[in-house]
């Protein structure tokens, strides 16, 4: 049986351990904490190096497009869950399956190089040092990385900083809003964590202020009917549609819910050139001037921070949601290279000039979805070339793919350091699935079940979709994608108050027609525009 190395036991690594199981594979997991969950395991103390979440964090993309393809969520569980409940899931994901004994917790990994006899084996040395103990080697047949990306805080620099009187910290060591109760903050960004921490901060600081060079979509989270946006938008038929049509309905919606140009946020970019922003809250904060925008810094002198529109502010405290840097800090540079945060992995996993394909990178990709799902089919295309049931091409291939993808980066996003693993969720997932075989057949499954297929092509994209034939094909994946729905409208029905007939019926209609939901967005869509054009 061969044995394979995982470093890490966040969602990434819980999946590594699950897939290596189906597939008679023996995973050896080190996790160098005393606990599951990587980042999602809320910590008050934050080491460099570990990724974590603030108190107040709850999960951008809903439960059921979170998920692993063959594990729902609890039909209890939140629609968009606190970090709380994520944890809470992979605990049940790790029960269930039986992957805590496979996990060396308190075990850091020190140095990872191919072993001596590389060349003909393609096994990998280990070097780890549990706690209290001295350091040990193990030989692996493979090895998973996979400790994601938020791990080491991107500081840029800004002339001035360093005379700076106030605290000024990275949004990776921002915990809770107590500290800054009654004071003036400024937070530099204008990603996720930059306008969650913001709005948290709105509710007890004297004032907020965001610094944004750039602007941002703000998305929301919810969508139609009150469904999940990120449910709504990740449909295959949608993504059959041009790039240029999926941005304007993007927009469109956007400047429909709040107009960005007159909030401060209006971008140059379109829509999907950058990953977007998803907040509920900024849009009300901004109203009542509980937050205010501002443009980039041009320097900092003592307790002021002058912007390049000439305006200045006195501040209390700074903190830099810049994002972060990717390090793989235990593997040569010859093993695989980050810089500017670019890397040569194909397909985001594997270094393209190894000679034996046994070294993959996990949960890497930044993709406009949830990561979760990627990284299970990440870990079920390894294991199938690990045990040479699926094949690598050439190196040479595999370079021209990395640089076509590159070349695609940089024409489809704004130049940053964020914007170089971007992809989009659909697309990826069916890449990564061809290769395995357990892409769904649309036209195959229309003939054996035409409702199913409908939901499939029309309905949310839910994980379970690449569990539908094929390797590793769940007898569950069915009736996980009828009931996707359901199941995420189903915490929020504590009070179900009586309804007439006619009431009833266009409920049922509304939720469970998917492709009844999916023309009415159209329709809705094109009234939207031609109402917001009148009143511009």
């Amino acid at each position: 049986m061969k044995s394979i190395a995982i470093i890490g036991a966040g969602c990434s690594g819980l999946a590594a351990i699950k897939c290596c199981i189906d597939e008679g594979l023996e995973p050896v997991c080190f996790e160098r904490e005393d606990d599951i969950g990587g980042l999602w395991n809320y910590s008050e103390i934050q080491n460099v190096g570990k990724g974590g979440v603030y108190k107040t964090c709850i999960i951008n993309t809903s439960k059921e497009m979170m998920s692993f393809s063959d594990f729902p969520p609890p039909q209890e569980f939140p629609m968009f869950m606190p970090h709380v409940y994520v944890l809470k899931y992979f605990r049940l994901y790790a029960e269930s399956f039986g992957l805590l004994k496979y996990i060396n917790f308190k075990t850091s990994v020190e140095k990872i190089v191919p072993a001596s006899d590389y060349d003909s084996s393609g096994k990998w040395r280990v070097t780890f040092k549990s706690e209290n103990r001295e350091e040990q080697t193990a030989l692996f047949d493979g090895v998973l990385v996979c400790t994601g990306h938020h791990t080491y805080p991107h500081q840029p620099k800004f002339e001035g900083l360093e005379t700076f009187t106030g605290k000024y910290l990275h949004s990776h060591s921002y915990k809770a809003n107590t500290e800054f109760t009654g004071k003036t903050v400024l937070v530099v960004g204008i990603g996720n964590s930059a306008v969650d921490i913001s709005v948290d901060l709105s509710h007890v600081t004297a004032q907020t202020y965001i610094s944004t060079r750039r602007g941002a979509w703000i998305i929301s989270r919810m969508g139609f009917w009150g469904l999940p946006a990120d449910a709504i938008a990740n449909c295959r038929f949608l993504f059959k549609l041009p790039i240029s049509a999926l941005q304007w309905c993007v927009e469109k919606m956007a400047n429909f819910r709040f107009d960005h140009e007159a909030y401060g946020l209006q971008p140059m970019h379109r829509s999907l050139q950058a990953h977007p922003t998803i907040n509920d809250e900024l849009p009300y904060r901004i109203m009542t001037g509980a937050v205010k925008i501002r443009p980039n810094i041009h320097c900092i002198k003592n307790d002021k921070v002058y912007f390049t529109d000439g305006t200045f502010l006195n501040t209390d405290a700074i903190i830099f949601a810049t994002g972060y840097d990717y390090k793989l800090s235990f593997v040569p540079e010859y093993v695989t290279r980050v810089e500017n945060n670019r890397t040569e992995l194909y397909k985001y996993m594997f270094p393209p000039h190894l000679k034996h394909p046994t070294f993959a990178v996990i949960g890497l990709v930044q993709a406009i979805g949830s990561v979760m799902p990627i990284s299970e089919m990440q870990c079920r295309w390894f294991t199938k070339v690990i045990k040479g049931e699926c094949h690598l091409p050439s190196s040479q291939i595999m370079m021209d793919d990395i640089q076509a993808k590159r070349d695609a980066m940089d024409k489809m996003y704004v130049k940053s350091q964020r914007h170089t693993l971007q992809c989009f969720w659909v697309h990826y997932m069916d890449e990564l699935a061809d290769q395995i075989g357990v892409k769904p057949d649309l036209w195959k499954l229309f003939f054996e079940d035409p409702g199913l297929a409908i939901r499939c092509l029309f309905g949310p994209c839910v994980p379970a979709q690449y569990r539908l034939m094929g390797p590793g094909k769940w007898n569950g994946a069915r009736a996980a994608i009828k009931g996707s729905v359901q199941r995420c409208l189903s915490p929020t029905r504590t009070n179900i108050l009586p309804k007439n007939a006619r009431g009833n019926e266009n409920n049922k209609s509304s939720i469970s027609s998917i492709p009844h939901n999916l023309l009415t967005y159209v329709v809705i869509l094109f009234l939207i525009t031609l109402f917001y054009k009148c009143i511009k």
